[in-house]
């Protein structure tokens, strides 16, 4: 989506939102969702018409760690396709269009080797799906902020999804401080596909809610800061279909607590962006996410390396050998103890109207650097992504 800056009012403070600075500052927050709002106070300019393609491709399993199936996991191939304009004064529309395309092999149980370690049972043979997702988008703007509304649908061949969206931003008298606020709803139908592991579920319902609260505020000329917090709920069924003895709560809370700086140097024509992240949810596990990446102009032009550390303690439930015994019970890599490095480049190029983008990054586990104790999931993921688009604006 288009991030504009909006002027509608000239603030009593020494920030200068027309300043060369504050507009380049604003630029190297235009691709962080959660700043949009504290410079964007107008609809767009101008129509804009995006395509986007990435690919995703996990590590085959490592031999050692495979006891019977094909090492081969997922590849995905995601196509985004988004479309925006104004309307009149006051709204805009936006409408986007998203097809996955995945197959691999999925792990089924997690066994143990001749050695008594653990390992991974997979599912044997290749699996394919498809999923489509189409999302439509209206915002409205008035002087001190604006609110937006959007519902998507997303069919797969075993999930359906139908969620909707509403977020709103008001700014502060001298627009130097923006308050934000979400709140979501999605009802989801699971319906597992019979193929060549079996499956003990026929037609589940999830329900997920969503809340959100944030301020961004602007602490000078080329800085600014923001702090959220959300909340997410969901009741029904939880469990992987998929995956063998898998039994998981029928409710999940989720408490998920942000918080972020940017500071833009004007000599070296760049900014430093800096995320951490705290999460904590009532199946037993919590986490921390640290970013640090760096925005530097080219021109008209852009790039940024940066690198993301993660880690998080393991479910109460999660075990990785099976314990029949037990109420609960997952062997789910996603539910361990481990930690993951990110490192990553994006870049734009400007011509004209047109904007050329591209991303490459490497994603790696560490089954040590998990937070309580190493008991992870033999099966962590590694993977590669690799993302290239191409916008234009026209009036």
């Amino acid at each position: 989506m288009a991030a504009t800056n909006g002027g509608h009012k000239q603030p009593s403070t020494c920030l200068d939102t027309t300043s060369p600075v504050i507009k380049r500052l604003g630029a190297a927050l235009a691709s962080i969702p959660l700043y949009q709002t504290a410079l964007a106070d107008a609809p767009p300019a101008f129509k804009e018409l995006g395509i986007r393609y990435s690919h995703y491709d996990e590590d085959a399993l490592n031999d050692s760690k495979l006891i019977f199936g094909s090492p081969k996991r997922y590849d995905i191939d995601v196509t985004q396709l988004w479309f925006e304009t104004p309307v009149g004064g006051s709204w805009s529309v936006a409408m986007d269009v998203q097809n996955d395309s995945m197959s691999g092999a999925s792990p089924w149980f997690v066994g143990a080797n001749i050695d008594g370690q653990p390992g991974v049972i997979m599912s044997g043979a290749s699996i394919h799906d498809n999923r489509v997702e189409v999302g439509v988008t209206t915002r409205y703007f008035w002087a001190d902020g604006n609110a937006g509304f959007n519902v998507s649908h997303s069919k797969e061949d075993d999930y359906e999804a139908r969620s909707m969206s509403f977020d709103v931003a008001w700014n502060s008298d001298n627009n130097s401080r923006t308050w934000s606020a979400s709140v979501s709803s999605s009802n989801d139908t699971v319906q597992p596909v019979q193929e060549n592991i079996p499956v003990f579920t026929e037609r589940e319902a999830l329900d997920t809610e969503s809340l959100y609260f944030g301020v961004s505020q602007v602490l000078s000329s080329t800085a600014i800061a923001r702090i959220g917090l959300g909340y997410t709920i969901s009741k029904g069924f939880l469990s992987d279909p998929y995956k063998l003895n898998d039994n998981r709560p029928d409710e999940h809370d989720r408490l998920a607590l942000s918080a972020g700086y940017r500071k833009y140097f004007i000599e070296q024509r760049g900014a430093l962006q800096l995320d951490y992240r705290y999460y904590h949810d009532d199946w037993g596990t919590d986490s921390h996410t640290a970013e640090i990446a760096w925005h530097q102009d080219i021109k008209q032009h852009s790039v940024k390396p940066y690198i993301r550390v993660y880690s998080q303690s393991r479910a109460d439930f999660f075990n990785p050998i099976a314990d029949v015994s037990t109420t609960y019970f997952a062997d789910d890599y996603r539910l361990s103890a481990y930690g993951a490095t990110t490192v990553g480049i994006h870049g734009f190029y400007q011509l004209g109207d047109w904007r050329l983008e591209a991303q490459l990054e490497r994603y790696k586990t560490d089954s040590g650097s998990g937070l309580g104790g190493n008991l992870a999931a033999p099966a962590l993921v590694d993977f590669w992504r690799g993302t290239i688009g191409l916008t234009w604006r026209f009036d």
